[in-house]
């Protein structure tokens, strides 16, 4: 079969960015973040493509808003890209996603020289903040603003408007399917991130490189403070960075006119992605995603591998339970490592453009040493999964331009989705549950996803005052999930959680 180099895609740059001035007002804001990352990139392929690029692909960022980042940023360049992208939102799946689509636009023969790029000064933006140097917005309060444009008032009225607040209902709900303890659930967690910090602790990328074993990573501390139940600091996204990543992707036939390396060149295979409804209480369940079992199977299926033939992977890292349920649907080993730069934690976890970073590493790690890897991303409150393979070995043409959409596929795997009560009363299990924390590491509330006996889905609110309820459902002694109960009406019309003595029992 005859090659068309003009057609298969190929990252030939990659440049990471990690700013930590000595004084603040020096620090760049996230424009300044990805021009420094594309400069590194196009330093990294060794020739000028940043006059050359037909596309550009930027994450949109939350630390200094701006509709036009995009354009602020192509404006920059030596040369405006013809065509110009941003993502709709900071999402963790856009950098796979936006890397999907160069490849399809070399694929499609619309582009020789492409770029992705992200960044995000959230460390910058709230050290302005409170020095009072003028910014238009941003800080980490962004991180709550955006979660709470993003919950239901259904879901804002009982606390749950964050991550931290929205992914324990997955870690919760996973660990009674999977018939863990909370003991054996929390030192998988721990070990997978402490591996992680080893992982962060040897590459010069990273923004945490201290290893950390897996006990301190799990247990609350002064310096590790608990979060939302079962998680710790150590356990969940670090976004108050500075970082910045690009790649540069160009057709073989192009990177051969430069000249480049055929050693530097890694190829990009097939993607796949899909979603799950953006109301995360009108789902299935919350003890797998249906998402991204679909998106793990199809990005194997459709680069003829298995995973045998996986020699470094990343698994979304924003909380636990993601790379937990990716390992999974993928039938990764514990004992190997699930990231390649980090993870959320200690790699650095820049609101939506962590894979960047990832790829950027995995695509380090492929020139030094000759294999294959792939990348699950997720994005939003695990609504949406996307997921990509790189290789060191040569592609076939063909395989771009593809539809990465495999949400057929994930529809089929979903089960029923449960009618959702505005208000409750009366007997009822939990399906599954969570308990943030104050600063100090104390309960703020408590709040139940409970079923009705006939399999309806309601809230119920657990008061800060309520010590028995809440130390029964975070003391580790048994399983809450399933427990029985009762929803009985509050004067400010939420239904509150009381378990039954029999539930608590069990």
């Amino acid at each position: 079969m005859t090659v068309n180099a003009d057609r298969i895609p190929v990252i030939i740059g990659i440049g990471q960015i990690n700013d930590r001035p000595e004084r603040d007002d020096d620090a760049l804001d996230s424009k300044g973040l990805m021009l420094a990352a594309l400069s590194a990139a196009e330093r990294d392929a060794g020739a000028p493509i940043l006059n050359r690029l037909d596309w550009l692909g930027v994450e949109d960022q939350i630390s200094f808003p701006s509709d036009a980042i995009h354009e602020e940023v192509a404006a920059a360049l030596p040369k405006r890209p013809a065509n110009v992208f941003r993502t709709e939102e900071a999402s963790g799946a856009g950098p796979t996603e936006l890397l999907n689509e160069a490849a399809n636009l070399i694929g499609r023969g619309e582009a020789r020289f492409a770029a992705t790029v992200g960044g995000e000064a959230l460390r910058t933006a709230a050290r302005w903040a409170k020095v009072g140097i003028s910014q238009p917005g941003g800080g980490n309060d962004r991180v709550r603003e955006i979660g709470e444009r993003s919950t239901t008032p259904l879901a804002r009225r009982y606390g749950l408007a964050t991550p931290t607040d929205v992914y324990p209902l997955y870690e919760n709900a996973t660990r009674k399917a999977w018939g863990q303890s909370l003991a054996e659930a929390q030192a998988e967690s721990g070990r997978i991130w402490s591996t992680m910090s080893e992982v962060a602790a040897a590459n010069p990328s990273a923004w945490l490189r201290k290893p950390v074993d897996a006990r301190n990573i799990v247990t609350p501390s002064a310096d590790n403070r608990a979060i939302s139940f079962p998680y710790t600091k150590l356990m969940v996204a670090n976004s108050s960075v500075n970082q910045g990543a690009a790649m540069i992707v160009a057709s073989l036939a192009a990177a051969r006119e430069l000249g480049i390396d055929e050693g530097q060149l890694i190829y990009i295979g097939a993607g796949a992605g899909a979603h799950e409804d953006i109301d995360y209480l009108r789902r299935d369940g919350f003890q797998r995603s249906a998402s991204l079992d679909a998106t793990i199977a199809a990005v194997l299926e459709r680069n003829d591998i298995t995973v045998d033939d996986i020699d470094m992977v990343e698994l979304y890292s924003c909380f636990p339970c993601i790379p937990k349920m990716a390992r999974r649907a993928l039938a990764w080993p514990l004992n190997k490592p699930t990231s390649v730069y980090g993870g959320l934690t200690f790699g650095g976890g820049p609101i939506g453009n962590c894979m960047m970073h990832a790829a950027a590493a995995m695509v380090e790690k492929l020139r030094a040493a000759p294999g294959t890897g792939v990348i699950v991303s997720n994005g939003g409150f695990a609504t949406h999964s996307h997921a990509i393979m790189l290789s060191s070995q040569p592609a076939a043409s063909g395989i771009f331009p593809q539809d990465v959409s495999v949400q057929p596929r994930a529809d089929a795997l979903r089960g029923r989705v449960p009618a959702l009560l505005d208000s409750y009363v009366g007997p009822g299990t939990i399906e599954t549950y969570s308990v943030p924390y104050d600063r100090n590491g104390k309960a703020r509330f408590g709040v139940v996803v409970g079923r009705t006996p006939a399999g309806e889905r309601f809230l119920a609110h657990v008061p800060a005052d309520d010590r028995m309820l809440l130390d029964l459902l975070t003391d580790g002694t048994h399983e809450a999930v399933g427990t029985a109960g009762i929803a009985t009406m509050m004067d400010d019309g939420r239904s509150r959680w009381t378990a039954t003595p029999q539930g608590a029992a069990k």
